[in-house]
């Protein structure tokens, strides 16, 4: 059977960052977590295996190990045996409290967890909501349409027909079934009626069992200035409805897409400014684009490539703080692809005029080549 690839599971490529990484981490990870997907065997097999490929690439030795060897080569470093590093366990809990409390943006799945077990469905619910770069940065008004679930009229949200229920034989009632393993003995759900003690005599035709319909709503919300992808809004009063006629907490989970220009890591922004070579020589002030407008970047003499140049309080401005990261500059110099004669005897002209400094390479492989000659003479 051909061995599955950590970087194929986390959907990344094999030169991806660790913020890249992490990235891509806690999306799969909210999306096959066990609590989102109650009995799905599938997903939770997925949570596992993204747990694992998650662990060993955030790890730099353990990752450096794969690359060279693949999954063989951690059999003795204790990787792939379902348990977390440092780094994995700091990421599964900040993943457990973005989805059942402690957000950015307020609570979490607390009430759905522990719903009454007649209760269908959960109350609160989470969808994504694309956004573009700038949305992102300066915040905006978005109207977004949602389906939500509320009870079924002629079941009562029981999902019986007429409403009519029957004590659960397979639990006798009791909501649970207790389960042996070896000599411990525990107690789990009831599989049979999910822990409602009761189950539907005949399903109702109109629900078709499900126990609730769907409807429409269009909803305005206000985008705070700074959210990132993974960043959560609550939205109280706007989830599921239940029998008793509340309605839950609609969470939206913000996915920000990316600029052709600009790229943001964490409240800072970097930006790729190509360089002419002769400007980068010479020394020369250029108007760069900023977020809130235009900067002057002034290259000093012998400005050199991937030099950056930092811009104090032109970033992001933090969701919480309100404070403001940094605009990074980064140098990319540009030569040029063709040259005329003229500019050929120009450049030539120049290169002599600078002597011996002019070719580096003489001092530095002259005591490589004597060697060399050394080793034919013996």
């Amino acid at each position: 059977m051909t061995e599955m690839c950590y970087y194929e599971v986390l959907e990344v490529s094999k030169d991806a960052s660790g913020a890249e990484l992490k990235k891509s981490y806690r999306k799969l990870a909210m999306k096959y977590h066990p609590d989102r997907n109650p009995d799905d065997e599938e997903s939770e097999h997925k949570f596992k295996i993204v747990n694992e490929a998650y662990q060993v690439l955030s790890d730099e030795q353990k990752r450096s190990i794969y690359d060279r060897y693949g999954k063989a080569g951690l059999e003795n470093q204790g990787a792939g045996q379902g348990g977390f590093g440092a780094s994995g366990m700091d990421d599964i809990m900040d993943i457990f409290n973005s989805m059942f409390g402690g957000g950015s943006f307020g609570g979490g799945f607390g009430r759905s967890a522990r719903r009454d077990p007649s209760q269908k469905y959960a109350l609160d619910f989470e969808i994504e909501l694309p956004l573009a770069f700038h949305e992102a940065i300066f915040g905006c008004e978005k109207e977004i349409d949602i389906r939500y679930k509320t009870p079924c009229h002629d079941c009562k949200g029981t999902g019986a027909k007429d409403a009519k229920l029957e004590t659960c034989e397979y639990c006798g009632g009791q909501g649970q079934v207790l389960m042996r393993q070896g000599p411990m003995q525990f107690a789990q759900t009831c599989p049979k009626c999910q822990g409602e003690g009761q189950s539907a005599k005949e399903a109702c035709k109109s629900c078709k069992g499900k126990g609730y319909q769907e409807e429409e709503e269009t909803v305005t919300i206000t985008v705070p200035a700074g959210v990132d992808s993974g960043n959560r809004l609550r939205l109280q009063g706007h989830g599921n409805k239940a029998k008793n006629g509340q309605r839950g907490d609609l969470y939206l989970t913000f996915m920000v897409e990316e600029d052709e220009n600009f790229i943001r890591n964490g409240n800072d922004i970097y930006i790729e400014v190509p360089v002419f070579f002769t400007q980068a020589i010479l020394g020369e002030t250029i108007t760069i684009p900023a977020l809130d407008g235009e900067l002057e970047l002034a290259l000093k003499q012998s400005t050199k490539d991937k030099e950056q140049f930092i811009f104090e309080k032109e970033g992001v401005a933090d969701v919480h703080s309100g404070q403001k990261g940094r605009l990074i500059a980064q140098i990319r110099m540009i030569l040029p692809k063709k040259i005329n004669t003229e500019q050929k005897e120009l450049l030539t002209k120049l290169q002599e005029s600078y002597g011996v400094e002019s070719t580096p390479y003489k001092s530095t492989f002259d005591s490589a080549f004597s060697r060399v000659k050394k080793w034919f003479k013996n």
